[in-house]
């Protein structure tokens, strides 16, 4: 699988740590509340955005074709479990690749997950990042992925995309865009405000938004049903067994 490269801006780790944060103090607001709107589309999302993030995703839905609506899978997610997915996806990466030498796995499972222990946090525990899908009236998935699987189409403008796919992919990118947000181009689900990533993608050296917590109990119903569904998950990084 390849990609247009050309497009958009990498987003290396080191890159990141040099952003500058200076927290405007901006709070976490309930989707739910502020955005009744948009679909949660997953049990485990913790529907926490900052306020601003929260009025720039309505504004880009409002620029969607009627009849489809975007659903959530992720928004802000605590320290914790940001740590288990990169613990998780280095363990998986290490399944399916035991001969990648310790470099390698850190470099390919910083691609695909923020690494929590670095001096930018994470985009999503800043309340800056939201990952997305597209839903039509029905509330079923929009196609914005064949013929790829798992991780082999997730760079944003990935080449062999079926014209349906790609079709659907750029209804959002280009909502997306038009309303602020910047795209991770490794992900094509992932856009983000604020936070150190948006800083790289626009060539800024300072960012709006750090990380930000939650009471515990403001969300811990929703982390057991995430660790439940995660533990569930089959290693992306093996052949999917269709």
């Amino acid at each position: 699988m390849s990609w247009d490269r050309s497009i958009g801006r990498p987003e290396p780790v080191a890159a990141l740590d040099r952003i500058r944060h200076v927290d405007d103090g901006e709070p976490l607001v309930s989707l739910l509340d502020a955005a009744p709107e948009i679909v949660i589309h997953r049990d485990s999302v913790i529907p926490y955005l900052r306020e601003t993030v929260v009025r720039m995703l309505k504004d880009a839905q409002s620029r969607l074709p009627e009849g489809v609506r975007f659903g959530v899978t992720d928004a802000w997610r605590p320290l914790q479990r940001q740590v288990r997915i990169y613990e998780r996806m280095t363990a998986w990466l290490k399944e399916a690749k035991p001969e990648l030498p310790p470099h390698m796995v850190k470099r390919t499972v910083n691609r695909w997950v923020a690494p929590p222990n670095r001096k930018a946090p994470p985009g999503h525990c800043t309340g800056a990042a939201v990952d997305l899908v597209l839903l039509n009236a029905q509330g079923e998935v929009l196609d914005t992925t064949s013929p790829f699987d798992r991780l082999g189409g997730a760079p944003t403008f990935s080449y062999g995309l079926t014209p349906e796919a790609r079709a659907n992919r750029m209804m959002l990118y280009e909502a997306m865009m038009a309303a602020g947000f910047s795209n991770c181009r490794d992900e094509w689900w992932h856009y983000s405000y604020g936070d150190a990533g948006w800083a790289v993608r626009m060539g800024l050296d300072e960012c709006i938004y750090d990380a930000i917590d939650l009471p515990m109990e403001e969300y811990a119903e929703k982390e057991e049903v995430w660790v439940r569904l995660f533990q569930s998950r089959p290693n992306p990084f093996l052949p999917s067994p269709d």
